[in-house]
């Protein structure tokens, strides 16, 4: 009796797809393996840098001395903080690891002196409330721009155009005009705007990690640059929600 080879009547071009699709799908399986570590990444820095930011106002907002440095000093730091984030913008591709990371870390410790004035102004319970708002709308944004199907890419040029001009209309209004309604209108904008950027700078983590992660050696320096971007939105939207929502002492 004559046995049949089980593998007699499969096409060999049919095996080579198999094991093409195999080889598929362990490249896709890799790839979202090494995205989850590169998101997880971003956000440790972030957080990183928010626990020192906070950690560094609570310190100083238990020292007069300190406390007196930061409000004299507030302006200069604001300046530094500035060029710190210019800088990184600038020669992220060029740097070192190692110097990547103390400047930005060296930018969150600064921000914990020139936010202390601004916290110091408004009530413990608000600080924390407001805080605790801005967390919850960092976390549905930021699921929202992991997940959606919807290319957020357009809004890019748009968001920025409109930081700028956020940042226009409050230098205008701290040094010409001090309208407290124009403050009150301009914080409304902001986090409309800041809203939005948590979503889009959250789904530009994807395209950084595809068009940088994956063919270059500078991953932790590009997972800086994205950790700062969300750092920024996060600071920016509590800072606008606290001059919206705060009780001031």
């Amino acid at each position: 009796m004559n046995q049949q080879d089980p593998h007699s009547n499969i096409p060999f071009g049919s095996s080579q797809q198999s094991e093409d699709s195999f080889a598929q799908t362990a490249t896709v399986s890799q790839s979202q393996e090494g995205l989850s570590a590169f998101v997880t990444q971003v956000f440790g820095w972030m957080f990183a840098a928010l626990f020192l930011t906070g950690a560094t106002s609570y310190i100083v907002l238990q020292s007069e001395q300190l406390f007196m440095f930061a409000y004299k000093m507030m302006w200069p730091l604001i300046i530094l903080e500035l060029f710190a984030v210019g800088y990184l913008a600038v020669r992220i591709q060029k740097m070192s690891p190692t110097t990547a990371t103390i400047v930005f870390f060296s930018y969150a410790f600064c921000n914990g002196f020139t936010l202390t004035p601004l916290i110091a102004a408004y009530t413990g319970e608000s600080v924390a409330s407001t805080f605790m708002i801005t967390a919850g709308t960092f976390g549905c944004m930021s699921f929202y721009g992991l997940t959606t199907k919807k290319d957020l890419t357009s809004w890019g040029s748009l968001l920025i155009t409109a930081v700028v001009g956020i940042l226009i209309a409050m230098v205008v209004n701290i040094f010409f005009m001090q309208s407290s309604l124009m403050a009150i209108v301009i914080s409304c904008v902001a986090v409309v705007i800041f809203v939005a950027l948590i979503a889009y700078d959250t789904q530009m983590i994807k395209s950084t990690y595809q068009n940088g992660m994956e063919r270059s050696a500078i991953g932790h320096n590009l997972a800086i640059m994205a950790a700062l971007a969300l750092y920024l939105d996060f600071i920016n939207l509590f800072i606008h929600l606290l001059r919206l929502l705060g009780d001031r002492d």
